[in-house]
């Protein structure tokens, strides 16, 4: 079950967009050097479909993306929210910041707008750093994701 600790409206994360950041805990990466390790305790509210419905009800028309930060002890389920999403709220966006190498095959990576890839290792930097690991993806019209990961560099 994917529980979130809180939320935070943000303008970095994803490019041209105004996100909601939902903060999932329960991290299995435990990334040396992560800027959130409190995310890594299983605490929280549950984030489910009405959680969605909730946050959209306040957050929706204040937002164009849902940014999932984590997720990742549960990939399968951030990816069943994510189609929600795209159900119920075809005119937002949605992001995923995971902290994999790779996004496990059981995930419809069709479902993400933007997937970021990568666990922060502190010495290549994070995602703005032109020598770091992580990648931001960005799904084409063809259903291909493009590198964007080059637009974070100059911020």
């Amino acid at each position: 079950m994917l529980k979130y600790l809180n939320t935070d409206i943000v303008f970095q994360e994803v490019p041209d967009e105004t996100s909601l950041a939902i903060n999932i805990t329960g991290c299995p990466c435990r990334c040396p050097g992560c800027h959130s390790p409190y995310l890594w305790a299983d605490t929280g509210l549950r984030l489910d479909a009405n959680a969605i419905d909730c946050l959209m009800a306040e957050y929706g028309e204040s937002i164009t993306c849902v940014c999932f930060m984590g997720g990742d002890s549960a990939p399968h389920e951030v990816s069943t929210l994510a189609a929600y999403l795209h159900r119920h709220y075809p005119r937002h966006k949605v992001a995923w910041y995971s902290g994999r190498q790779y996004i496990p095959l059981t995930v419809d990576k069709q479902q993400f707008d933007y997937i970021k890839v990568g666990p922060y290792i502190a010495h290549l930097g994070s995602l703005k750093s032109p020598h770091g690991n992580q990648h931001m993806l960005k799904r084409q019209p063809d259903g291909s994701f493009a590198d964007i990961t080059a637009r974070f560099h100059s911020r």
